[in-house]
């Protein structure tokens, strides 16, 4: 169970924090289109031996497919027998590998297995980002649960044949001999081997800008040894456009260089992201992931954001004039809606207001004011003054938020305090923290030019004023009193957020000082005040004015 900031209900599905792929080199992407789910032409009738039953094992086996494609990655685990392993592999595979715009689609008739299982054969075409294209085949092993309901019957090898307990896929991109040609803000070079976290980073905004063309290989290779046994698919892209002019970010290299150390130092090993933005405009100064080289976490990861997403839960009751931070709102220990839900170690605030309620994180209090908002309430004060869940174009490939209307009682009390099925990343909750502070959403940038397709509204002065109330609070007299004795007006909402009944929980911290608003989530972290809060200290510590 939780011990800080956050609950989930059981229908709550999270991915487990440790990669079953891992990967020399990737780029993080998430977003993708839905393709493929619509029933494949041409499959005709079933096979010869088909029972009434396969058409819904078919429809849930397309459903599955389509959910993956289109990168609804929690939608396309609940789908399977082992939603929480499912959603990690499923992560870990398309992003590890540079996977875009995956398309999936039924191949063949269903067939019953002679283990009761209905298999649904697929078609993987699998593009690899700036290299070509990898195809493959696999099948969906569909089982009927007792209700008479269909699932994917959950194995690695239903993402690929020969992905298995012992062998994993490896892409291997050759060295061009050219070198990545970014700059930061104020023109200073940017290269993997002085800021590793930059590494995915760099090649996505580098991709395409020398004439050496990319080459490159994807490898089954053996767990234990490391040692390549088969390769799959192989590369040769050719260039497809001249040299350019190096590419100017809007990254900021003390920035950069002060996270990276900040999360090297404090994230001991763990899977672990951050990201600091400017307030006034979105411009991202610093992203750091741990470790160092692969996926992606800070800009495309998709977490479930727990007590910091209470910033946009206030703003959605502030709005609303449903509670005002000295009402009077109750903070027990446990609260049952479908399932008993309670808060860190079981505290309890008898007569608390709603302002010590926000600064201690309390769970039932939040979840006993969610009669205040309609079911789609919270999502839509979410987009329309967050932004989140609109398309963001910010110069890398992002996961730009998801906040579904519940499917019942639970889910939407587990949704008031960044549970049930909403998702996030650094990156959002930095932007969420800056359109807090300043009541106005910019779309968050690494380059320059973006277009920018969201439509927004400013948060009410009064809103913003209760909200910079509340977060200074939270570090001067709240769960984030470890950022209390640094210098500046600073403002942070701690966040634990449950992954699953058997994994220690993952730790946030979205913080704001000056100019700067950043985020940070550390998988396994058990609280945000004890793991993500001394990386943003440290950070703020080490880069302790605005940039210019």
């Amino acid at each position: 169970m939780p011990r800080s900031g956050a609950t989930a209900p059981a229908t709550t599905r999270r991915r487990r924090p440790r990669p079953v792929v891992r990967t020399v080199t990737s780029v993080a992407v998430v977003s993708a289109v839905v393709v493929g789910g619509s029933y494949a032409a041409g499959l005709g009738p079933f096979a010869r031996g088909a029972t009434d039953a396969e058409p819904a094992a078919l429809a849930q086996a397309r459903a599955f497919l389509a959910d993956w494609a289109a990168g609804r990655l929690p939608d396309a685990a609940g789908r399977t027998t082992r939603p929480a392993t499912a959603q990690e592999v499923l992560r870990n595979f398309t992003a590890g590998l540079d996977i875009r715009r995956p398309t999936l689609t039924v191949a063949a008739a269903p067939t019953q297995a002679a283990d009761d299982t209905v298999d649904v054969p697929f078609t993987a075409t699998m593009p690899i980002a700036d290299l070509g294209t990898w195809t493959y085949r696999s099948k969906l092993p569909l089982r009927q649960r007792s209700d008479g309901s269909w699932k994917v019957d959950w194995s690695l090898s239903v993402v690929h044949p020969r992905l298995s307990g012992t062998k994993k896929f490896h892409l291997e991109r050759e060295d061009t001999g050219a070198t990545p040609n970014v700059t930061d803000r104020k023109g200073a070079s940017l290269s993997a081997t002085t800021f590793p976290s930059l590494d995915p980073v760099l090649r996505q905004l580098d991709a395409g800008t020398d004439a050496g063309g990319a080459r490159g290989a994807i490898q089954l290779v053996d767990r234990a040894t490391g040692k390549v046994t088969r390769t799959e698919a192989t590369f040769a892209k050719k260039p497809d456009r001249p040299a350019r002019r190096p590419v100017r970010t809007t990254l900021d290299a003390t920035w950069q260089a002060a996270a990276e150390k900040a999360l090297a130092s404090g994230a001991h090993g763990r899977n672990a992201s951050l990201v600091a933005l400017r307030i006034d405009n979105g411009e991202i100064l610093a992203m750091a992931n741990s470790p160092s080289s692969g996926f992606n976490r800070a800009v495309s990861g998709t977490y479930a954001p727990g007590s910091t997403w209470k910033i946009v839960t206030s703003s959605a009751l502030l709005l609303k004039g449903a509670v005002a931070p000295s009402d009077v709102v109750d903070c027990p220990k446990y609260l049952t809606v479908g399932k008993e839900f309670h808060n860190v170690e079981t505290s309890e605030h008898r007569n608390a207001t709603f302002l010590k309620d926000f600064t201690e994180s309390c769970n039932t209090a939040f979840i006993s004011l969610r009669g205040k908002l309609g079911d789609r309430e919270l999502g839509d004060v979410a987009g329309k003054y967050f932004g989140v869940g609109q398309k963001w174009r910010v110069g890398i490939a992002s996961y730009d938020g998801s906040v579904p209307a519940p499917r019942d009682e639970t889910e939407q009390a587990a949704s008031m305090i960044g549970q049930g099925r909403i998702q996030a990343n650094p990156l959002i909750m930095a932007s969420v923290t800056a359109t807090a502070v300043s009541g106005t959403f910019h779309q968050p940038s690494i380059t320059h030019g973006n277009q920018n397709t969201t439509s927004t509204a400013p948060l009410p002065r009064k809103v913003v004023a209760q909200l910079r109330t509340m977060l200074r609070t939270t570090v001067t007299d709240g769960t984030a009193r470890g950022l209390a004795g640094l210098p500046g007006d600073i403002g942070a909402k701690t966040g634990t957020a449950e992954v699953s009944d058997d994994e220690p929980n993952n730790g946030w911290l979205a913080a704001h000082r000056g100019n700067v608003a950043l985020a940070c989530v550390v998988e396994q972290g058990v609280t945000g005040g004890g793991s993500a809060g001394p990386v943003i200290r440290d950070l703020l510590t080490a880069a302790p004015a605005d940039p210019s």
